[in-house]
């Protein structure tokens, strides 16, 4: 309800403004689209015994440093005496474009995980336990993200997994990999159609990439650092 809330609030300020952007992209701009996931992982740190813990949102305070690149700016970090606890990226897709968005955002997911984990390894954040990394997306659920897709391969065939895949169950797919690939901590994707702005519905593609499955993992990680 928070996440289409914003975006309806983010629309009505520009056109109160009178500056519209093109297409959907009035409904990002404001930049608050995910605070209801950002409140909820708040909640969840103070939950499991971590409330004195430095949790830092706005951009100046967000940025670590990384190993192919200077720095990398995440939505949110925990920072505890010191330590990196977690880095989460929170990300959003709406209609009526999915392709294009959908490679872009599957190559941030993996570029800036291997950015993170390679600087760790070469000690940018010290001697110190494994931080969360978590990666969590909520997709418009509508006929076009649930609509099978096909793919063009000319030279060699796309995996079996892929064939005639949605882009909802693409992210699914990408979600699952990440953390197979141990690229991430927790990746979650969630459905949500644009109705849910009054009833809050979603729907998750499975167990593994679920938001029950997310929570469960970051508070699982809070608790353990909460006890250290």
């Amino acid at each position: 309800m928070a996440f289409w809330g914003n975006r309806q609030k983010a629309k009505q300020k520009q056109a109160e403004a009178g500056v519209i952007d093109q297409g959907e992209r009035s409904g990002v701009t404001a930049g608050k689209n995910m605070d209801g996931f950002v409140a909820l992982i708040l909640d969840l740190i103070e939950a499991n015994g971590l409330a004195s813990a430095e949790i830092h949102r706005k951009k100046s305070v967000v940025t670590l440093p990384g190993y192919f690149r200077p720095t990398k700016q995440w939505d949110l970090v925990v920072i505890n005496k010191g330590r990196l606890v977690a880095a989460v990226e929170l990300k959003s897709q709406v209609g009526p474009s999915f392709g294009n968005n959908f490679n872009n955002r599957t190559e941030e997911a993996i570029g800036n995980a291997h950015d993170l984990w390679t600087a760790n390894r070469e000690g940018a954040f010290g001697k110190q336990s494994t931080p969360f990394l978590g990666w969590l997306m909520l997709v418009e659920d509508t006929e076009k993200s649930r609509k099978p897709v096909t793919d063009r391969s000319p030279h060699f065939p796309v995996f079996p997994e892929f064939e005639g895949a949605s882009y909802l169950k693409r992210y699914d797919l990408l979600c699952e990999k990440l953390v197979q690939e141990r690229l991430y901590t927790a990746a979650s994707v969630i459905a949500s159609p644009k109705s849910a702005v009054k009833s809050g519905a979603f729907e998750n593609m499975s167990e593994m990439t679920s938001l029950k499955s997310f929570v469960s993992t970051f508070a699982g990680h809070i608790a353990a650092e909460a006890t250290r």
